[in-house]
Order: structure tokens, then sequence, then C-alpha cells
């Protein structure tokens, strides 16, 4: 399930603290909304991919990103990982090519993808497309 928090910040990781979680103002964002249009959905995935400007939000995700992937999301409220596992499904069901550029850029090496493939399985995530 922790591999799932990769599109919680995705789409939503932002500020950082010394101590504590990752803030929670974005918490009440329609990620359904986000998901679902072309022009939310395209500002966030062209930000963390160097295509095109970041709002502050997006920089803050693309900030946080590499060690939230590297801490399993250890930093995440639950809010954030019940995002994930929707961003997560929505991109391997409706947008593969895009879930694939952003594996190959945020996980190489497939190794988030093996360390986590367990608790993705348990959530209903099909890693293998």
């Amino acid at each position: 399930m922790k591999l799932v928090v990769l599109c919680v910040i995705i789409a939503f990781a932002v500020a950082q603290e010394e101590t504590g979680t990752y803030t929670n103002r974005f918490d009440n964002i329609d990620i359904e909304e986000v998901l679902m249009s072309d022009r939310l959905y395209r500002g966030y995935y062209n930000c963390l991919l160097d295509m095109g400007p970041c709002t502050p939000e997006g920089s803050e995700l693309k900030r946080y990103l590499p060690e939230a992937l590297e801490n399993g999301c250890a930093r995440c409220t639950e809010k954030q990982r019940e995002f994930g596992i929707k961003a997560i499904n929505y991109l391997i069901e409706n947008r593969p090519e895009d879930w694939a550029i952003l594996k190959a850029k945020f996980d190489p090496d497939n190794k988030i993808i093996e360390k986590y493939r367990e608790q993705a399985v348990s959530a209903g995530i099909n890693l293998t497309q």
C-alpha cells in the first residue's frame, strides 16, 4: 500500500516540516476533479517531468517526492494515502503511457515497485501493467 502513495505525492505532496507529517492543507482537494480534468492533471504531470511550469504545490511535490518514495511515505497523512490509491489506479487503468513515463523517471530500476509490490497487490493495484 505504501507504493500507492506515489500518486498521492505526485498529485498532492506539499511542504515538509522538520518532524511530523507533510502538511495537510491540501487534503481537501478533490482528487477526482484533478484526475478527470485534463488541464489540472497535465499541469501536475508536466511539472513533475520538467515539461512545464509548476504551481507552488507542484514545486513542493517535485521537491519532496524522492524522500517520500524512499521512506514509503512515512510522513504522509491518511488522506494523502487515500488519494494515492485512487490516483495510481486511475493512471494504470486510464493513462498507462503516463504511468510508464512517471515510473521511468522516479523509479528507473523498479526498486520502489519491488519494495512495495505486496502492499500494492493487497490494495488491489495491478503493477504489471
